[in-house]
């Protein structure tokens, strides 16, 4: 099959009752302030590409850099510390806004908790950063990693003493090994999908997720610019979608900015869902053989499919050489406007938006969007170079997948 632009779009939710009360400002504050108490804790860059924008025709273009979060180069730690926090508050009975990551450390908190071993599956980021948080608390981690995944992030995984491996198995299946090692074996699963009976959890992970709707919003604030009109996430199983897509339609209430999902045509779960709309999660499986490695994922994630049917606008899957196209234009910027370093899942949605602008073929689709000189894109970079030698393929090198053979 040929890689393709695709798309479907969704009436806005208009429903007296609210699904997304779970993701307001004030639930986004309380993660904040539990990240912002980890000593490495600083707000990541809201960079503005003015010229960029005005080179593709539209009025302004925002990029949250997710490259400078915590050390680790991508935005996955918040979902997974603030469940990890969660879940060391609840198991002594205390809440999370009393409790900072430095009591966490305490001799008083460990006795309470005990050692407590929390695993997870992951291409790479999630999972560095759930063994990242684990280290920093003294607690242990088990990281499953599905096959092709680069050996740089399993090293970055390592080094924060970890277990982790690299399996022979897809994104969705190396989860429910670790679902099945951790009822054997009395471990924690951290996962940003939910099933039947884990729900807990996924939830606290997207609202970990908020800190960046935080973020965003004090720092549009900030430097007094105008709300944005249209905001592009990219999906794997949804959450960080769903959470973000939650926010902003909380706090722009009467005024949401058009939420439109991008994901690869080889792992788009999200799309196919929203495409079917016939009540049922709809699933992509074999290899998820795409450049975008963490948007990967076959399985949506149920919590995050009940926010976005209602307050996503579209669902775009999109071909893999999008995301090389967005790598190379962040990388590059036009004099004035800061350079991005993206990786592959993070340059998704600009590089997708950037081909709408400036292929003709495209002209249809960003009639659809509403995309003028009048509109403000915001995007989220949400990782840096986590696979330094493919960003340098990409980048330096020139590798795309453009002409690939299906």
């Amino acid at each position: 099959m040929k890689e393709t632009f695709k798309s479907v779009f969704y009436p806005r939710n208009n429903n007296e009752k609210s699904n997304i009360d779970f993701l307001n400002f004030e639930e986004a504050g309380k993660a904040h302030a539990f990240h912002a108490s980890f000593p490495v804790y600083s707000e990541t860059p809201l960079a503005e590409l003015k010229n960029l924008a005005k080179e593709i025709g539209v009025k302004n273009i925002h990029v949250k850099d997710e490259s400078y979060r915590f050390g680790l180069n991508a935005f996955k730690v918040l979902g997974g510390s603030y469940a990890i926090g969660r879940l060391i508050a609840d198991k002594i009975g205390e809440d999370i806004k009393n409790l900072t990551a430095t009591k966490m450390i305490s001799k008083e908190i460990k006795d309470k908790t005990g050692d407590m071993v929390f695993v997870t599956a992951t291409d790479g980021n999630h999972g560095r950063g759930v063994a990242w948080t684990a280290n920093q608390l003294n607690q242990k981690s088990v990281v499953y990693m599905p096959k092709g995944s680069a050996i740089e992030r399993l090293n970055n995984i390592l080094a924060e003493g970890s277990e982790a491996s690299i399996t022979d198995m897809n994104y969705d299946e190396a989860v429910r090994l670790a679902d099945k090692n951790a009822k054997e074996k009395g471990w924690i699963v951290i996962q940003d999908t939910a099933w039947e009976g884990y729900e807990d959890i996924p939830t606290w992970i997207m609202q970990g997720y908020m800190t960046l709707g935080y973020e965003i919003v004090k720092q549009l604030e900030e430097t007094k610019a105008e709300a944005p009109t249209h905001i592009f996430l990219q999906a794997g199983v949804g959450s960080l979608a769903g959470a973000i897509c939650g926010f902003f339609a909380n706090y722009y209430k009467g005024n949401q900015p058009k939420i439109v999902v991008v994901e690869p045509n080889k792992a788009d779960c999200i799309y196919r869902t929203a495409e079917a709309n016939d009540g049922k999660l709809h699933f992509v499986t074999g290899d998820l053989n795409t450049i975008m490695a963490g948007l990967a994922c076959g399985e949506p994630n149920s919590i995050g499919w009940d926010v976005l049917k209602d307050y996503a606008d579209a669902f775009i899957s999109c071909p893999d050489y999008v995301a090389a196209d967005g790598m190379r234009v962040m990388a590059s910027p036009l004099d004035g406007d800061k350079k991005v370093v993206s990786g592959e899942s993070g340059a998704a949605t600009l590089g997708c938006v950037y081909n709408i602008l400036t292929d003709d073929s495209l002209v249809d689709l960003k009639g659809k969007l509403g995309l003028n000189e009048d509109s403000r894109l915001l995007f989220i970079s949400t990782e840096g170079d986590t696979d330094k030698e493919n960003y340098r393929n990409v980048v330096w090198n020139g590798k795309d997948t453009r002409f690939d053979a299906e």
